[in-house]
């Protein structure tokens, strides 16, 4: 775990805060996810969009947010890449992820880092696996629930941690968490998610999460039935990689240093 003397001091720096925004075709939720972060939580929002069809990039600049832009679609994966390393250029120290289709309350964003803060812990994450009753009435599909109820449930006893969800899109790091983790090895489709948290735990890093509402509708984001099965195989393969990588077996690139 990183220790809070690797964040700025109180009274003397005060800690960097941004928030990255991995966009896909967001113009219309875009809006509503910049307005509900709290003002005064976050020093800098920057947005990099993934070869978009629709105006997202000219509404992010119009709310003033610094928009960077891939000539083409590089992945949910690549695009994270490009979303760190913008960040850690530019000197932050907590940096936050947010899906800027809504589907996440970003008005929760200051209660997501205050534990990074306070030096608890070195990621969070934003769970919206309460109870089944309020994912599902959120609107996450049957399915989708019962597959991420089964995947945390492996991961937790793989990685030896306690989690209630592994797989949602709002989560915070401290920076020492990105600079240390071999994240640009990592894939560039969804599983990339699982591969920063997987080689996390694989460095002994402390993650935490808290409760945040569910929300599935249209204009939110999700990938379908194959792409999720798909996602749910790389999860496996991932795990299966970590165990060879604890037995001293074989190091996958994923857990490789820097």
């Amino acid at each position: 775990m990183i220790k809070k003397s690797h964040l700025p001091k109180k009274g003397r720096i005060k800690p960097k805060v941004f928030v990255v925004m991995p966009a896909y075709n967001a113009e219309k939720t875009l809006e509503k996810t910049y307005r509900d972060i709290t003002p005064g939580i976050v020093n800098k929002i920057i947005l990099v969009d993934d070869g978009s069809h629709d105006k997202t990039v000219a509404k992010a600049r119009k709310l003033g947010i610094e928009a960077f832009v891939h000539p083409q679609n590089r992945g949910y994966g690549g695009n994270q890449k490009t979303c760190y390393t913008l960040a850690l250029s530019q000197g932050a120290d907590i940096i936050v992820m947010i899906h800027p289709d809504y589907q996440y309350d970003s008005s929760l964003t200051g209660e997501l880092v205050r534990p990074i803060l306070d030096g608890r812990f070195d990621i969070m994450l934003g769970s919206r696996i309460r109870n089944r009753e309020e994912s599902l009435k959120g609107g996450m599909p049957a399915y989708k629930y019962f597959a991420n109820r089964f995947l945390t449930i492996v991961e937790n006893i793989v990685l030896d941690q306690n989690l209630s969800e592994y797989h949602t899109g709002f989560r915070a790091f401290n920076k020492e968490v990105l600079k240390k983790l071999p994240f640009h090895k990592f894939s560039d489709d969804f599983v990339f998610d699982q591969h920063i948290l997987f080689s996390a735990a694989k460095e002994g890093f402390k993650t935490g999460e808290i409760a945040v509402p569910v929300r599935y509708f249209p204009e939110a984001s999700s990938i379908n039935f194959r792409r999720s099965l798909k996602y749910g195989i790389e999860i496996l393969i991932g795990l299966f990689l970590f165990l060879l990588s604890r037995l001293r077996i074989y190091n996958s690139p994923i857990f490789s240093k820097k």
